[in-house]
């Protein structure tokens, strides 16, 4: 039976010898790989780092630029209402200039034509002046050519102030 499991024998120079080829082996990786592999490793690992904090750096920035837009349009929203407003007063402004004008007109027109008014009143008095001078040199010359008694002479100024009454 120990002739069939020689090829299992535990040799103890061939299990150092073993363990210390695979100790070297681990030494030179270590040395030659290891080292390059976790440099690579390293600032592969820093570059993603560098990356995240350049995507925080440029999200930081997005962020103030859109608080800044936001800021601005609502600036431009007030500055736009604010020159609304500002049209809106010059243009009732203009408005109540024009109502004034127009009121203004219309009281000079009136005043014009109340004083055309007072002179065709005027001057239809004058014609009615020149019509009782007319009348009353008539009168005269009537009684001129009679002789009146004191009745007769109030009958006559009676007749002519009825005679006005119904001309005016």
């Amino acid at each position: 039976m120990s002739a069939n499991f020689e090829f299992f024998s535990i040799d103890p120079t061939s299990i150092i010898g073993t363990l210390l080829n695979t100790l070297i082996l681990f030494m030179v990786l270590k040395h030659f790989l290891f080292d390059k592999v976790n440099a690579v490793l390293e600032a592969r690992k820093n570059e993603v780092k560098q990356t995240y904090e350049d995507a925080d750096t440029a999200k930081t920035a997005a962020e103030e630029m859109k608080a800044e837009y936001t800021e601005k349009l609502a600036s431009a929203k007030e500055e736009s209402a604010e020159i609304i407003k500002n049209a809106s007063k010059k243009a009732q402004k203009r408005s109540d200039e024009i109502i004034d004008e127009a009121k203004a007109e219309a009281a000079n027109l009136k005043n014009k034509a109340a004083a055309d008014i007072e002179k065709e009143k005027k001057r239809a008095v004058n014609q009615i002046k020149d019509e009782i001078s007319d009348i009353a040199i008539s009168i005269a010359e009537k009684v001129v050519s009679k002789e009146i008694d004191q009745k007769t002479h109030e009958k006559l100024i009676e007749d002519f102030i009825n005679e006005m009454d119904g001309q005016s």
